[in-house]
């Protein structure tokens, strides 16, 4: 489990890529501290395992489905990444439970001052998603823990301070160019739990949602024990 604090920036080395599966080598210092075969590292926000490092740099796998689901098949050598170790048991819990579980991608549609903040409009590649993107609430873009600030059709914008703005890769990204998100996992959670106490498939969201069963409510929360 990850935090959605940036701990540095890295710098992607070499893409081995064989059809839809990869090997990443990618050179960082912070994230090598303590690192050991088979620990977690978020790679922009996807969930890594280290299969071999030396002091400078960790190579990882990457599997079809990963490939497929996250802007990591875009990654050229000399490019920037976001890197964050795992949590430890007793660390500071500075973000939001990020599982470094990419739901999608999406490609930036502007960026735009606003004060001292910079605004990214993101257009989402999967309209299915948008029902777990909350105004003001929790997401992770990149690997970076941020808040919702607004939800429009296809998509949503988000606010970043210069601090998290300058220590992060989404510094150099533009309109046109895909970033990673999670979406907070609790609302997938209560979904899945409430499809499957309504007897529908949980894997059927588009239509229990049109079947108009298993609308949240305080009677149905009631009756089905969450209090």
């Amino acid at each position: 489990m990850f935090t959605g604090l940036i701990e540095e920036v890295g710098k992607m080395q070499r893409a081995s890529k064989k059809h839809e599966a990869m090997v990443l080598t990618i050179d960082a210092s912070v994230v090598m501290q303590g690192v050991a075969i088979g620990d977690s590292i978020s790679v922009n926000g996807v969930c890594l395992t280290v299969t071999s490092f030396n002091a400078s740099s960790f190579t990882a796998d990457v599997m079809p489905e990963t490939f497929r689901k996250s802007n990591l098949q875009l990654l050229r050598p000399g490019q920037p990444v976001n890197l964050e170790r795992a949590m430890l048991a007793g660390g500071r819990f500075g973000g939001h439970i990020v599982q470094g579980h990419v739901d999608g991608t999406g490609v930036i549609v502007s960026r735009e001052s606003d004060a001292n903040a910079v605004v990214f409009s993101i257009r989402t590649s999967d309209d299915d998603m948008m029902r777990y993107i909350i105004p003001k609430g929790s997401i992770t873009i990149d690997g970076i823990s941020l808040t919702v600030v607004e939800v429009h059709k296809g998509g949503f914008s988000i606010s970043i301070i210069p601090h998290t703005l300058k220590e992060t890769a989404l510094f150099s990204k533009q309109p046109g160019e895909t970033v990673n998100f999670e979406c907070d996992v609790i609302g997938k959670y209560v979904e899945h739990l409430l499809h499957f106490r309504s007897g529908e498939s949980p894997l059927s969201p588009a239509k229990s949602a049109s079947s108009g069963k298993g609308k949240l409510s305080a009677a149905f929360l009631s009756e089905n024990g969450f209090f």
